[in-house]
């Protein structure tokens, strides 16, 4: 579908693909494709198996207990940075938000400076807790900072046209992982699920971001 015409399409996928590309030729950079997700403990994905005939696999349809302490979907941040062929997942409590945004991309800095990178050339969608005010001027703000300590990590962003999730490379990894997280006949709780998010795309679990009390 990326290789379809469509008006306005093509000259930003191919802008695109030439700002990672010279990310990719500058060691001290890294490119990254932001995006977010839920991941339901109640629905299912599609998704078939082998099984045999007299054995057909079954996924039970699950219903939250009464008093279920935990909520029946998390959403997480995902960042997948092909050069270090690394992707990184942050569960938040609630929904993604600006404030969770950009406490989110002040740890990918730092997961960037452990790592010996001096920029993030971001890539992601227009999504309302990406192009805010208040995530704007957090950037504009944390590059500042940046420049004036002449060290720490930059982050540059680009904004994919709407509607185009397929170009966005980390969109089929969340299809995949929730595909190999399913659990056919038991409900999973909110930790186990998210650990197995996180096993599913070979990164470690983080504590989830949450907003400060007077601000949530």
């Amino acid at each position: 579908m990326a290789a379809q015409p469509r008006p306005g399409i093509c000259p930003k996928k191919r802008r695109r693909d030439r700002l990672s590309r010279w990310a990719q030729a500058h060691p001290a950079w890294a490119s990254g494709f932001g995006d977010e997700t839920w991941w339901s403990r109640l629905a299912r994905p599609a998704l078939s198996a082998w099984a045999e005939p007299d054995r057909p696999l079954r996924l039970v349809e699950q219903t939250a207990a009464a008093g279920d302490p935990d909520p029946k979907a998390l959403a997480c941040y995902g960042l997948w940075l092909p050069s270090l062929a690394e992707t990184w997942l942050r569960f938040v409590d609630g929904r993604p938000v600006s404030a969770l945004t950009t406490r989110f991309l002040a740890w990918c800095c730092d997961e960037l400076a452990a790592r010996g990178k001096a920029a993030l050339l971001l890539v992601w969608d227009n999504a309302g807790w990406h192009i805010s005010h208040a995530v704007r001027r957090w950037v504009q703000e944390h590059n500042r900072r940046a420049r004036q300590a002449a060290s720490g990590e930059r982050i540059v962003s680009r904004f994919l046209p709407s509607e185009s999730p397929w170009l966005n490379p980390i969109e089929p990894k969340w299809g995949h992982a929730k595909r190999r997280v399913v659990e056919p006949d038991r409900l999973l709780d909110a930790r186990e699920l998210a650990e197995r998010a996180c096993a599913a795309l070979d990164c470690p679990y983080h504590e989830h971001l949450s907003l400060p009390k007077e601000v949530a």
